[in-house]
């Protein structure tokens, strides 16, 4: 478990955007908590799981998490994956998101904060590259976002499939374990998250299966993880979800920015 950090150090007083880089030999968790600037993370070669008031975002390679300042979040990475993080001065930002957003990780955004992570920059050449991320800095058309029901009827569901996307409990039994009717589960669910009972658990899984994904696990170790039988019926739900295969999804060629190196 790690402690939250404030400002990353050898931050220049005037900084608007600062940029950082670590890759942890295991895999890391973050407490909840909450910084007084915005932030944005982002990962390569694995993902990064993290759960912001009552939704779940899912952090994969290509993509980043913006985190508006006094945003309580908590986190997880994968072991051995490249992660990155940029935080933003409030008052000197002049985007604005509805919230935690996924942002679209371009190569020109990238090597962007790439450059920014320098700590030789003069104040002008700082200026000019922070104009021109807040100019890119866009939102991913994917928002790969898990709305948390947050009703006290169902949120004993919701946390037993957080805890085991496989337990394949059908809408029946979970209603006689909680002694209510099944359609009181099914409106609960679709009050709280827009989604059926059916719905949400599969959007969980697929959560879940990026994360074994970029663990390393092949289809068959991961169908079976997150309680599908066949590992045909897990490909399907993927593309149904992902928009393509789990293989193809994996084996997409990113275009990674060269590392901003001191002269």
């Amino acid at each position: 478990m790690r402690q939250a950090t404030t400002v990353p150090g050898g931050t220049p007083a005037s900084f608007v955007i600062r940029a950082e880089s670590e890759t942890p030999k295991v895999p890391m968790e973050w407490e909840p908590h909450s910084h007084p600037m915005h932030e944005l993370v982002w990962v390569r070669g694995g993902t990064l799981t993290a759960r912001v008031g009552d939704r779940v975002f899912t952090v994969s390679e290509g993509c980043g998490l913006w985190l508006p300042a006094g945003a309580v979040h908590a986190g997880r990475l994968t072991a051995r994956v490249e992660f990155f993080a940029a935080v933003f001065a409030p008052e000197s930002t002049p985007v604005v998101f509805d919230g935690p957003t996924i942002i679209e990780m371009t190569p020109v955004l990238e090597s962007l904060l790439s450059h920014l992570a320098r700590t030789d920059l003069d104040a002008a050449a700082r200026s000019r590259a922070e104009s021109v991320v807040f100019d890119v800095l866009q939102p991913s058309k994917r928002q790969l976002a898990l709305q948390l029901p947050g009703d006290a009827g169902i949120d004993t569901i919701a946390e037993a499939l957080l805890d085991d996307p496989a337990d394949d409990r059908s809408l029946d039994e979970w209603a006689q374990a909680l002694g209510v009717s099944g359609r009181t589960i099914t409106r609960a669910f679709r009050r709280s998250t827009g989604l059926s009972f059916v719905q949400w658990r599969q959007a969980l899984r697929m959560h879940r299966a990026l994360t074994l994904l970029s663990e390393g696990c092949d289809v068959q170790t991961i169908s079976e993880r997150i309680g599908y039988a066949q590992p045909s019926s897990f490909i399907a739900a993927f593309r149904q979800v992902m928009g393509t295969t789990p293989g193809a999804f994996l084996g997409t060629p990113r275009a990674r920015p060269p590392v901003s190196e001191n002269p």
